[in-house]
């Protein structure tokens, strides 16, 4: 399916977690994007960016706005398919399958308390590196060698979009990782330094709106959303009308 000229695949975190796994295993270096509504309409302005999700080998639902929009054209989605939430059901997964995963991403020291989490949470899961993500294109190459010698598996990269999808297109091949999937901000809210809509919110699928509140700073960013709805909007208008005239 493709909303506003992005990818979706639409499908629940269980599907999800089986791609990742059965990517893992088989070694092809394929990048995974959790796609919400603010990268969607990045993705409208930057061709580059645009094509990298459309190359994906998996662009999943990731917010409540592109659940709408997907459900909207009859995509059959029980659930967005939220970063933390995904690093949490392959971790569960890989501690059983003895796949080891690496933490990329967030400020000094976040992810490496977010393994610390995680490996607390999962008993045997193999954590073979974490480190941040403050360092420059002209290190990338350095760093995707030091992931390729940790013999990790699944490249968790939580650098926040534009730049870790932009990084797993480039360097994911090199970090010899079967998978790569860009989490967003994710080990900061495992790690604790940020807090996570409580359910209630996440049930009536306000998460967003709880984090304007718990992090106002951030209402440029949420300007995304209703601008996404116009835009969906008017596609959906824009369709309707070239069916009508076929």
């Amino acid at each position: 399916m493709i909303i506003l000229g992005c990818k979706l695949d639409p499908i629940d975190s269980d599907q999800a977690t089986d791609a990742v796994l059965r990517y893992a295993r088989e070694g092809a270096g394929a990048q995974v994007v959790t796609l919400g509504t603010e990268m969607v309409v990045y993705a409208r302005r930057d061709e580059k960016y645009r094509a990298v999700v459309n190359a994906s080998a998996l662009s999943l639902c990731d917010t409540v706005g592109l659940l709408g929009a997907a459900r909207a054209r009859g995509a059959k989605l029980r659930e967005r398919v939220a970063g933390v939430d995904l690093i949490e059901h392959v971790c569960a997964r890989a501690a059983e399958e003895s796949l080891p995963v690496y933490l990329l991403g967030g400020a000094p020291g976040i992810a490496q308390r977010a393994a610390d989490t995680l490996r607390s949470r999962h008993p045997g899961l193999e954590i073979a590196g974490a480190r941040d993500g403050y360092f420059s294109d002209a290190e990338s190459s350095n760093v995707a060698d030091a992931i390729r010698a940790s013999g990790a598996r699944i490249l968790f990269a939580g650098m926040g979009f534009p730049r870790q999808e932009f990084w797993l297109s480039e360097h994911l091949a090199q970090t010899g990782c079967g998978v790569g999937i860009g989490v967003g901000g994710s080990f900061d809210v495992i790690s604790g330094n940020v807090r996570r809509a409580p359910d209630g919110w996440r049930r009536a699928h306000l998460e967003w709106l709880y984090r304007l509140v718990t992090q106002p700073q951030r209402w440029r960013r949420q300007l995304a959303l209703p601008y996404f709805v116009l835009l969906v909007a008017g596609e959906n208008v824009r369709n309707r009308f070239a069916r009508g005239r076929t």
